[in-house]
C-alpha cells in the first residue's frame, strides 16, 4: 500500500527551504528537525539529507539565500540611510532568514555558497559609501552603518522598540532615527 504525497515538487530543494521557513516562523529554528521537515513537505525522510546533508546544511542554505535576498534589496544606488532602511525592511519581510543568518553556530561557516552570498551583501552595503573613502575607512563606515541598521531591525523584530517607533512603518522609523545621526555639530 503506497502513501500519497500532497504534491509533486518541481524544485524539491526550494520547496524544502520554503517549508523550513514556514516551520521556523511557527516554532523557531531550534524546533526544526529534518524528519519533521520531510513530513511537512510530503517527501521521504531521506529527501532533506539528500539536499542538505544535515540540519546545519539546511540552515547554511537558508542563510545563503537570505544574504542573496538582502543583496538584492540593497542593489540600487542608495544613500547610507536608505541602505539601512532597506536592511530593516528586509529583516521585517524575512524574519526567519534574518534569524538564521545571524546565528552562525547553526551553519557551516566555511561553506563557499554562504561565504559568496555574505560577500555579495557586504559589497552591496559598501556600494552606498562615499567614493572618497579608502578601503579601511569604507570598511569602518560600512560596519557602523550595518551595526545601526541591524540593531534597529533586531529591536523591531524582538518587540523592544518604544510604542511610538513600533507602531510605525519600520523603514520610515529607521530613516527618522538614522537622520538624527546626520546632524552637523555647531
Amino acid at each position: 500500500m503506497s502513501t500519497e504525497r500532497p504534491y509533486h515538487h518541481g524544485d524539491l530543494r526550494q520547496a524544502l527551504l520554503d517549508t523550513a521557513v514556514e516551520m521556523i516562523a511557527e516554532h523557531g529554528p531550534a524546533q526544526l528537525s529534518l524528519r519533521d521537515l520531510a513530513r511537512r513537505a510530503g517527501v521521504s525522510h531521506a529527501a532533506p539529507r539528500h539536499h542538505f546533508k544535515d540540519k546545519a546544511g539546511l540552515f547554511t542554505a537558508l542563510a545563503a539565500q537570505g544574504y542573496r535576498l538582502l543583496a538584492e534589496a540593497l542593489a540600487d544606488d542608495l544613500t547610507l540611510i536608505e541602505l539601512g532602511a532597506r536592511y530593516v525592511g528586509f529583516a521585517v519581510a524575512h524574519p526567519c532568514h534574518f534569524d538564521v543568518m545571524h546565528q552562525p553556530d547553526r551553519c557551516h561557516p566555511d561553506d563557499p555558497d554562504l561565504l559568496a552570498a555574505k560577500a555579495q551583501a557586504w559589497d552591496a552595503l559598501r556600494a552606498g559609501l562615499p567614493a572618497a573613502l579608502d578601503d579601511a575607512g569604507a570598511d569602518r563606515a560600512a560596519l557602523a552603518a550595518w551595526s545601526i541598521a541591524h540593531g534597529f531591525a533586531t529591536l523591531r523584530l524582538t518587540g523592544n522598540l518604544p510604542a511610538a517607533a513600533r507602531d510605525r512603518d519600520p523603514a520610515e522609523a529607521f530613516r527618522e532615527i538614522a537622520g538624527l545621526l546626520d546632524v552637523a555639530p555647531d
